[in-house]
């Protein structure tokens, strides 16, 4: 009887343990979905609905013609090519240099190597904002200040955008490689830039897959260098046009034009269909590659010296 009881209490508490593991993902959950709720209800208001406090959740009408605006204002296709270019270039410079430097400190030891590293760790911590003056003046000197490749070109010397981030990652995979196969490269005559990139890189999936996601989140978004490098206004990328959708919605008298039923009104229901435009492809990619990218989170940055 007395065994039985424990038993019972014990599955009290382990229900009651669940049930409040459940209630804070719920809560987590609430916190990271509402703001994308918020952006597609609101991307689909009418000039009514978004007049009326009453309209919440429920809309008396979806009013598709806020994303035509948005690709309009957006200029979306060119954008959408730029945005990836850029995007594409600085990934690929990324994955190339941040994997072989992270390799080299996996597995060399040279004079230097802990004060190198430690000043790495250091970059991670420094704003990109407190380094952009003598950076500009760089380029200036070297005569590309203007333009994509400011941007594209520290990538592929392991700078760029949280390049030390993804040297470190790679470091940490690499360090659990076992050095058998390695070893065994080097005996059929491997030379130490073959048997990286014919063992190590190949190996290193996970990582490149975390650095490619990662990468790309923070690639698409990127407004500030791009603001400061990038003059033409064809040469613009996503994230540099909402400004300009911003500025629409202020230089029109919405109340006006709807009253005066105009075509295009541009407000805030057509910045959240902007806004909804600039990220979903990120989404759509994270979507595809959300399973691999979770093993790789898993398998990356998890083993020390």
């Amino acid at each position: 009887m007395t065994t039985s009881k424990t038993l019972h209490k014990h599955l009290n508490i382990k229900t009651v343990v669940r049930l409040a593991m459940y209630v804070l993902l719920l809560d987590l959950v609430f916190v990271f979905v509402y703001p994308f709720l918020h952006m597609l209800v609101t991307s689909l208001k009418t000039p009514q609905d978004l007049r009326d406090i009453s309209v919440k959740w429920l809309l008396n009408a979806l009013h598709t013609d806020n994303y035509r605006l948005a690709l309009k204002a957006l200029d979306y296709g060119r954008r959408l090519l730029n945005t990836s270019f850029v995007t594409a270039l600085a990934l690929i410079g990324h994955v190339l240099s941040c994997s072989f430097v992270g390799y080299g400190f996996a597995r060399f030891d040279f004079r230097g190597k802990k004060f190198f590293f430690g000043a790495l760790m250091l970059s991670m911590i420094v704003p990109v904002q407190t380094l952009i003056i003598p950076v500009h003046m760089v380029f200036t000197r070297l005569g590309i200040q203007n333009g994509y490749l400011p941007i594209i070109a520290p990538s592929f010397f392991g700078f760029g955008l949280r390049g030390a981030l993804f040297i470190f990652l790679f470091r940490q995979f690499f360090l659990s490689l076992p050095k058998s196969l390695e070893e065994a490269a080097q005996i059929d005559g491997c030379g130490a830039i073959k048997t990286f990139f014919k063992i190590a890189f190949p190996t290193a999936q996970p990582s490149v897959l975390v650095c490619i996601v990662l990468g790309m989140v923070w690639h698409w978004n990127e407004f500030f260098e791009a603001s400061i490098y990038i003059k033409s206004q064809k040469e613009y990328l996503l994230s540099m046009m909402m400004p300009t959708i911003y500025n629409l919605t202020k230089s029109t008298d919405n109340a006006a034009a709807a009253a005066a039923g105009a075509a295009d009104i541009y407000n805030e229901a057509t910045v959240m269909a902007a806004t909804a435009l600039v990220i979903l492809p990120v989404f759509v990619v994270y979507m595809f590659l959300q399973r691999r990218f979770m093993q790789g989170i898993e398998t990356s940055g998890i083993t020390g010296e």
